[in-house]
């Protein structure tokens, strides 16, 4: 296992690839952990270097404050200069998502190109957020994981035995990270910010996403100038655990046309 020690303590890393190679850095979901990609990286080019994490609160990491999308950048500013020694090429689903923009419009000067999955400018509202932290103070995050359920993924992945595992990996996430996040996530807007983006970006949307409907992520897609806007037929929020080799088909030209 790989630690970066950060000002409130460690945060967890693993690093993937030949020794030399430009990276790929991944940032994942609310309330998972960097297994999330476990399905994805083996189908992706061989000659990258993948470096994912586990966010502050989530996984084997610390929690800071975490209640910002600024602490989650600076996590990831601080794994591209030490880990990574070098421009990325960032890839953040959901909260992933916004703090790859967050990283993208401080320092353009660390991301080769941007991939936005299922996340937006702007993630629901601050009264929706305030809602579900007051249910897992009431209730704990088992209480709402059969609903996130629902909006992570499409009836037919939810009718296998895999989903269980999911459901216990959010179920049992440590709350005061869950929660810190979703404080974060109330409070971030990066409309503004991305709309001044000028670095290649791909956006890819599930049309089965109830967590980041496809028309919000084409949304988000439109502030940046020719920004590639993709959607996988079927796919949930997760599409990189549902459908992999779909969601390897359209990152994989992307990645090598980016990483020279």
């Amino acid at each position: 296992m790989q630690v970066l020690t950060r000002p409130y303590g460690a945060l967890h890393y693993r690093i993937d690839g030949p020794e030399g190679a430009p990276v790929v850095l991944f940032a994942n979901s609310l309330g998972t952990d960097l297994r999330l990609w476990d399905a994805l990286i083996p189908l992706l080019p061989s000659g990258l270097r993948y470096l994912r994490y586990d966010k502050q609160g989530h996984g084997l990491s610390d929690l800071g404050a975490g209640d910002r999308i600024e602490d989650h950048a600076a996590d990831a500013i601080a794994l591209i200069e030490t880990v990574a020694g070098g421009p990325v090429i960032f890839v953040g689903l959901s909260i992933g998502g916004l703090i790859a923009q967050a990283v993208a419009s401080r320092r353009p000067d660390l991301l080769r190109a941007l991939v936005l999955s299922n996340t937006a400018a702007r993630l629901g509202t601050a009264e929706s957020w305030q809602q579900r932290i007051d249910a897992i103070r009431a209730g704990g995050l088992a209480s709402i994981a059969d609903g996130i359920m629902d909006r992570w993924f499409g009836p037919a992945f939810r009718a296998t035995p895999e989903l269980a595992l999911w459901r216990n990996m959010l179920a049992l996430s440590p709350a005061e990270g869950y929660v810190a996040a979703c404080t974060a996530l109330s409070q971030a807007d990066q409309t503004q910010a991305t709309a001044a983006l000028r670095l290649p970006a791909l956006v890819i949307a599930g049309d089965s996403d109830g967590a980041s409907p496809a028309d919000v992520v084409r949304a988000t897609a439109a502030l940046i100038p020719g920004a590639d806007f993709r959607i996988i037929p079927g796919a949930g929020h997760l599409p990189c655990i549902e459908q992999p080799a779909a969601y390897a088909a359209i990152l994989t030209p992307f990645l090598e046309r980016h990483s020279q």
